[in-house]
């Protein structure tokens, strides 16, 4: 996969920061891989994934988005994510140092249209029972995101 240009030539929202870019394009490219994501998905620990993907096998893996460097080095709550993912990555932009991507964690490429994997996770597998209790939770909040998407005046039992 390559980072592309918008097909529709569509400018980026300016309501978007750099991360939320990234993101956006991290989450392109895991749909092109057949992977459903979400963003800023709330854990257990309180912590907040960037971006959580969820693959056709169940597989979880998380994308923790770094803007700049010094966002890189403000980071030491990242080690954490491994207890509620498969694998893990890191995306990135264009002249990021790619050496201080810890060697274990994957590694994107991304800018607001797309992202290119450059180097895969290391695979840590959940053990079944976080497995069940994070696949439940990513669908319950998918479904809560697209009811008030469709229906904003609904009352919202707070799992998002």
């Amino acid at each position: 996969m390559s980072i592309a240009d918008d097909p529709a030539g569509a400018a980026p929202e300016p309501s978007l920061g750099g991360a939320a870019l990234l993101a956006r394009g991290v989450s392109r490219a895991l749909g092109q891989l057949g992977c459903a994501s979400l963003h800023e998905f709330s854990l257990a620990s309180g912590r907040r994934a960037d971006v959580i993907a969820l693959g056709r096998g169940g597989e979880i893996a998380i994308v923790e988005v770094k803007s700049s460097i010094a966002d890189f080095r403000a980071d030491r709550k990242w080690p954490e994510y491994w207890e509620y993912c498969d694998r893990l990555y890191f995306a990135v932009a264009a002249g990021f140092p790619h050496e201080l991507i810890p060697p274990e964690c994957g590694l994107i490429l991304a800018d607001p249209f797309g992202a290119a994997i450059l180097r895969a996770s290391e695979l840590r597998p959940l053990n079944a029972a976080r497995r069940r209790v994070l696949t439940l939770r990513f669908a319950m909040v998918a479904a809560q995101r697209l009811r008030r998407l469709l229906d904003p005046g609904a009352v919202d039992p707070g799992l998002v």
